[in-house]
């Protein structure tokens, strides 16, 4: 029976569905025949934000996975602007070529600002001379930036940071293992993550800002951190955040107010030398010591997390699997010397000598890491003779797209297997484990890649071979560990976490002498 629809209704119907129709057109038509196709959102102008908005990282991944065979570039629309999503490594490194029309310093003001609550007053000092050129005046990020790639660049600051890192993780190792023996902790069943990330946490807060930092004076601070970490993706909205970001808005604002009574009672005098430079550069061009304050909880939070979810995961993956903790123990067993009665383990040769180890390192990075590296367009740009680009729009080199990708790493892309990047590390031939330079994004590339991963390495490596040798980790109860998938339905900001607990027990290595020193060196950098 045909339906009667009211003349009005059917008015309505009619001109709803080609607002509907005209709106779609609208959305999906190109701003110039060169640039790259477009995707449609389902809803107009407004269906992409909502998707990334309700599934996180996931929403742009499944989008990039669906078009990356089509073309290597496609276009978001969303209101007031374009998305440009690069899913190819070649297109990439174009990208990262054209660092003076693609620039990610526009975007740190502005993100800083909403998830570090910065005042409009340090934000407009934070605008000045973000990307000058030679010979002109530096403002605050581009000073920062030259300072900190030089620091942790290769060198004797470079040394001697990952020295008091690697002692002061082998110091809460050492420490968690004499609980174990008094029985002062259960082993028995532990939260992986959790145990990884006090660790990390206490440490790291421990070396850059000294034996008076705001976490060891006041523990609380610990889950502070981590809710603040936890509630980024809404800080980042900032839609009152005070209310939609409550946990991460007042982990944030407890975080901030420890570090500038920290900073004001001038404790960073005795914190670490890169610590204190940043504090010096930030008072030179104007902060004050409270904003420097919100800038010092963006560097704790660099030094923590991806250290923190790397550590996690490479841990699990070994003793997962015997075999393969089996051949890495072996590995840095064979690296330790012994002499006056102590034994020395050098970073340098776990990063030289311990093949399996770094192919474990790098598969772990590959499989959990997300991440968009992320571009300003600021003039209409070509890229590569080829895409059309808008000026104001954003370019994001979709780091989990090309990380998935089964034509640049193989048939089981989503597969936790070493062996891809051992064949790489072996010179050999099978086309099927070549990959594009610019197809490892763990830590972005180009101009803004990572200035923290030689540390970082040397960190990681250091707390998981402690690990490899001094414990014995089993599924909880003594059975299989069960490795649990990814979250990626949340914004990927760093190293993705576990969608729940790794539960595991945790006892001293039966073998192990624990009454021997243990040292850890570096013989160069």
């Amino acid at each position: 029976m045909a339906l009667d629809w009211p003349p009005s209704a059917t008015w309505v119907i009619l001109a709803l569905s080609t607002l509907f129709i005209g709106a779609r057109y609208l959305s999906s038509r190109k701003v110039d025949p060169r640039e790259p196709p477009v995707v449609s959102p389902t809803i107009p102008f407004i269906g992409h934000l909502l998707g990334m908005a309700i599934y996180g990282g996931r929403y742009l991944k499944e989008i990039g996975i669906q078009n990356r065979h089509q073309t290597p570039i496609f276009t978001l629309p969303v209101p007031n602007s374009r998305l440009y999503i690069v899913t190819d490594p070649s297109l990439a490194a174009a990208v990262q070529r054209a660092s003076k029309v693609l620039s990610f310093t526009p975007i740190i003001p502005e993100v800083t600002e909403r998830i570090l609550g910065l005042d409009k007053a340090t934000v407009e000092i934070a605008r000045k001379n973000l990307d000058p050129a030679p010979g002109e005046e530096r403002g605050f990020l581009a000073d920062i930036q030259e300072m900190v790639y030089t620091w942790l660049g290769p060198g004797d600051y470079l040394s001697e940071l990952t020295s008091a890192a690697a002692n002061q993780l082998k110091a809460e190792v050492a420490a968690y293992i004499a609980a174990l023996r008094t029985r002062r902790v259960d082993g028995g069943r532990v939260d992986l993550l959790a145990w990884v990330r006090h660790s990390v946490t206490v440490a790291t807060a421990q070396y850059l800002y000294g034996p008076q930092n705001p976490i060891a004076e006041n523990l609380s601070l610990e889950q502070a951190f981590w809710d603040f970490d936890h509630g980024l993706g809404m800080l980042l909205m900032n839609i009152v955040p005070s209310l939609t970001a409550s946990k991460a808005y007042a982990g944030r604002e407890r975080l901030v107010s420890a570090l500038a009574d920290y900073l004001e009672a001038g404790t960073h005098e005795t914190a670490s030398k890169i610590v204190q430079e940043r504090v010096r550069l930030a008072l030179q061009h104007g902060w004050t010591l409270r904003a420097a304050a919100r800038s010092e909880l963006s560097f704790l939070f660099a030094g923590i997390v991806n250290t923190t979810t790397s550590t996690f995961w490479i841990v699990l993956q070994l003793f997962a699997d015997p075999e393969l903790l089996r051949a890495v123990r072996g590995e840095v067993e064979a690296v330790l010397t012994s002499d006056d009665g102590a034994q020395t383990l050098a970073i340098d040769d776990l990063k030289n000598k311990c093949p399996v180890l770094n192919a474990v390192y790098r598969e772990c990075l590959r499989l959990n890491s997300d991440n968009n590296s992320v571009r300003v367009v600021k003039e209409d740009t070509l890229l590569s003779d080829r895409w059309f680009l808008a000026k104001g729009s954003v370019v994001q080199i979709a780091g989990g797209v090309i990380h998935a990708d089964s034509a640049i790493w193989g048939s089981d892309v989503d597969t936790f297997d070493p062996k891809r990047f051992l064949a790489q590390q072996s010179g050999e031939k099978d086309k099927e484990r070549q990959v594009h330079p610019a197809a490892f994004r763990a830590f972005g590339g180009g101009k803004t890649l990572c200035p923290g991963r030689h540390f970082a390495m040397n960190e990681i490596l250091s707390f998981v071979a402690l690990v490899v040798l001094q414990l014995d980790i089993t599924g909880e109860g003594g059975g299989r560990i069960i490795v649990p998938r990814k979250n990626d339905a949340v914004l990927p900001v760093h190293i993705l976490e576990p969608v729940s607990p790794a539960l595991v027990s945790i006892r001293p290595r039966e073998g192990w002498d624990g009454a021997r020193e243990l040292r850890i060196v570096l013989k160069k950098l």
